[in-house]
């Protein structure tokens, strides 16, 4: 797969860059183009960015605030990486949008930032990207020009943001207030940064607010932005800094095995439009010299991964960064997602920063972990297991703990929460996407284990409550709803990763006539991928060569339907054409049941029959034992 042409890119360098060929240059290249590509979109004043695309919920307007602060940050990464020596008129845009985006007679002033406003996102991106180009910009601006700008930004003091990452929105800013020797509230600050404490979960490990909240955010979120305080604090940072620092450090031990060998990152969680804004903790690591990875493994990382969304078309012929993963694909986003979204991903270019002179640009690269060998990581405080294969490079993310939803209740309903399908899957990939468009998550089959009525309704796995998780083996339990049934049925799932598979222990609660109902990875492509079943087994091929299985091992007695595959069209972020291999019971009896499948995901020919002899299940009254060709046994 060769990268865009579109985007003008020098030559590969494999002596220095010998996998992806990658070298600063063409990180520069890219955000050149990135950056050109916005100027027909500008308001006369430079002060907006109004792409074309859906608008979000907040408006046309400050979509138009979006596209220019986010893209600002993007600039600020070219130009202070150059010493300021970028092109003039890069600096000259920026600076006459921040005249004009605070002038209230402009025709395209800003929106005032308000509590809980949409402004306070792109505010903390204005403030970031004004301390890091301050000899280049702020410095050269017109005192009232800068006036107005610390007028704008004086709406945060004081106010009300929402209860998650937001709050490091406020710290940021008013921190760069605080630089300019302009008002400020050193109390927002403090109490900002002292919540983010709740949410820290060990391991290097935040929740985004309370609850389970575990995706990207932790990366491009929590980790990012006590690290950018710190370096518009400096010194005053009240010794917080050391401990941003040493959680980072622990977080990127383990980051590099969510990502594929051809440098895709785990599709999982919300706004993965921001796409290699995932590259974030990767860059801040080396900026705030605290990263284990060595520089040569963290330029691998990051231009695995541009290099990965290039491949893909990304940016688009345009240069622009649409809303979706590879192509537009609007079900992978949310109500807050404007045209101008998905330029948060210029943290992704952080490194730039660091100057060309940095051992991540000179040292010659280093190879993935997944490059090297098979992997199986154990992330006990999110609940999940990550699984690499070195053979075909997919990495596998197995999900018993992160459902997006606020704290448990003991007292309230188990099965409470909302089902979301970037959370409540039971697996997804690097390879892989969840299915999204609102007819497929209706039909909830993909990564899910579910009672069926007789009408096709599925239960919802809304809430994870997590068991275990450790070596090779995670668990957890939801409570499964039922039209008209007032009962909340306990579906507990083990998961065993043995070799390239995934082996899971279903123990399910079900109502008499419920079908059991289990969906294996949906596999996505622009041609309609290729499907087979037999009686205990069901495959789905791409055209490209991947696989997706699910094995019936122990308990599944659905006779001639008992295994086929789903097929559904623009319902994956991955490809127009989806299917989805699947296993189903028999009517229930009623009680309790055992079910234990093989899931396989793969760029190898798989042969499900011989997947099915290659794994012995004894099913007792309190316990499962699989025991494996190798001679492994596990009791589950």
């Amino acid at each position: 797969m060769s990268v865009a042409p579109h985007l003008h890119l020098p030559p590969p360098d494999r002596l220095l860059s010998s996998r992806t060929g990658w070298t600063r240059a063409h990180w520069e290249a890219t955000a050149d183009r990135m950056l050109d590509a916005l100027v027909p979109y500008a308001t006369p004043g430079f002060a907006q960015y109004r792409l074309p695309g859906r608008s979000s919920w907040s408006g046309v307007v400050s979509d138009g605030l979006e596209g220019f602060a986010r893209s600002f940050l993007l600039a600020a990464c070219r130009i202070a990486g150059a010493g300021g020596a970028a092109d003039p008129a890069l600096i000259e845009r920026y600076a006459a949008g921040l005249a004009a985006g605070t002038d209230a007679s402009s025709g395209e002033a800003w929106p005032k930032l308000t509590d809980c406003s949409q402004q306070m996102v792109e505010a903390a991106s204005v403030a970031v990207a004004l301390h890091e180009t301050r000899p280049w910009i702020w410095d050269r601006l017109d005192a009232r020009v800068q006036e107005r700008v610390v007028d704008w930004f004086s709406g945060f003091v004081g106010g009300r943001t929402w209860d998650n990452n937001w709050r490091l929105f406020q710290v940021v800013s008013e921190q760069f207030l605080a630089s300019v020797g302009a008002p400020y509230s050193r109390s927002d600050i403090e109490s900002n940064l002292d919540r983010i404490e709740d949410w820290y979960v060990g391991d290097g490990w935040y929740t985004d607010g309370d609850g389970r909240n575990f995706d990207y955010y932790i990366g491009w979120a929590m980790h990012l932005y006590p690290l950018l305080w710190s370096r518009i604090a400096g010194a005053d940072d009240g010794g917080r800094t050391e401990v941003y620092r040493q959680r980072l450090s622990r977080f990127l031990e383990d980051y590099p095995h969510f990502f594929g060998s051809d440098g895709a990152p785990v599709h999982q969680g919300r706004s993965l439009t921001y796409r290699f804004a995932a590259l974030a903790p990767v860059w801040m690591g080396a900026l705030a010299d605290c990263t284990p990875l060595a520089p040569g493994l963290t330029r691998r990382l990051a231009s695995g991964t541009m290099r990965h969304f290039a491949e893909r078309g990304v940016p688009d012929e345009r240069g622009l960064l649409t809303l979706g993963w590879y192509e537009t694909f609007l079900p992978s986003t949310q109500p807050y997602s404007g045209p101008a979204s998905p330029y948060w991903a210029s943290k992704g270019f952080l490194g730039l920063l660091l100057p060309a002179g940095h051992p991540v640009w000179t040292e010659r690269e280093l190879p993935l972990p997944i490059e090297e060998s098979d992997r199986y990581t154990a992330l006990p405080a999110t609940g999940w297991l990550l699984h690499g294969t070195r053979d075909d490079g997919i990495v596998r993310l197995i999900n018993h703990g992160s459902d997006h939803n606020p704290p448990y209740d003991e007292s309230a309903d188990p099965s409470e929460g909302t089902d979301d399908p970037h959370y409540a899957r039971l697996a997804y990939s690097t390879a892989t996407a969840p299915e999204a468009a609102p007819h497929a998550v209706a039909r909830s089959i993909d990564g899910h284990l579910a009672l069926v009525t007789a009408d096709g309704t599925p239960s919802l796995r809304r809430r994870i409550h997590p068991l275990r998780c450790e070596d090779r083996v995670a668990a957890s339990w939801y409570a499964a709803r039922l039209p008209g049934d007032d009962h909340p049925y306990r579906i507990e799932t083990t998961s065993v990763l043995h070799g390239p598979w995934e082996i899971r222990v279903h123990r399910v609660e079900a109502p008499e006539g419920a079908v059991v109902r289990e969906g294996g990875h949906a596999v996505s492509h622009v041609q309609s991928p290729f499907a087979l079943a037999g009686p205990d087994w069901a495959l789905a091929r791409t055209a490209d060569g991947l696989s997706s299985a699910l094995i019936a091992l122990h308990g599944w007695d659905g006779g001639k339907e008992g295994a086929a595959v789903a097929r559904d069209v623009q319902s994956n972020a991955y490809g127009p054409h989806s299917a989805i291999p699947y296993l189903r019971s028999g009517p229930h009896p009623g009680g309790r049941s055992v079910h234990v499948s093989l899931v396989a995901l793969s760029r190898d020919t798989l042969y499900p029959e011989a997947l099915r002899d290659a794994v012995r299940v004894r099913a007792g009254v309190d316990s499962v034992m699989l025991t494996f060709l190798d001679g492994t046994t596990v009791e589950v």
